[in-house]
């Protein structure tokens, strides 16, 4: 009986691994996007499962497109992976903690401070970017 059931956590171990790992390698890491940012200020629980602050931290939300697990707080995009995002010539690199329901493919949603840091002020609203995942 130990045999088994042990057999068994090995076959689920194993098969956990091999998803998450096929879905952090389906990742589009090093994939320059243009797109558009615009900032976003709200505080409580990220779709990474941590509490969040967008109005002092330093992070951004993506677009639903790129989370792969029905369980978003184990979602590959929650393990070590970031965005770097470039506007007139300066980049940031800001890590993935939530998720942009009304963002497209193409557009991130900055935490306030990061946007302030990249574009001077909240005044631009929507601005285009070029982004890209990289791993942390």
């Amino acid at each position: 009986m130990f045999k088994k059931a042990l057999g068994t956590f090995a076959i689920a171990s194993t098969m956990t691994m091999l998803v998450a790992g096929t879905a952090y390698a389906d990742i589009p890491f090093n994939q320059p996007v243009n797109g558009t940012a615009t900032y976003y200020d709200n505080v409580g629980a990220g779709s990474c499962g941590t509490a969040i602050d967008a109005s002092s931290q330093w992070l951004v939300a993506v677009s639903p497109s790129y989370w792969t697990a029905s369980n978003p707080n184990a979602d590959p995009l929650c393990q070590g992976v970031s965005v770097q995002v470039t506007y007139n010539g300066q980049t940031l690199t800001l890590p993935v903690l939530d998720k942009c329901a009304a963002c497209d493919s193409t557009h991130v949603d900055l935490s306030e401070p990061a946007f302030v840091q990249l574009t001077g002020g909240t005044g631009l609203g929507n601005v285009p970017v070029t982004w890209e995942f990289v791993k942390s």
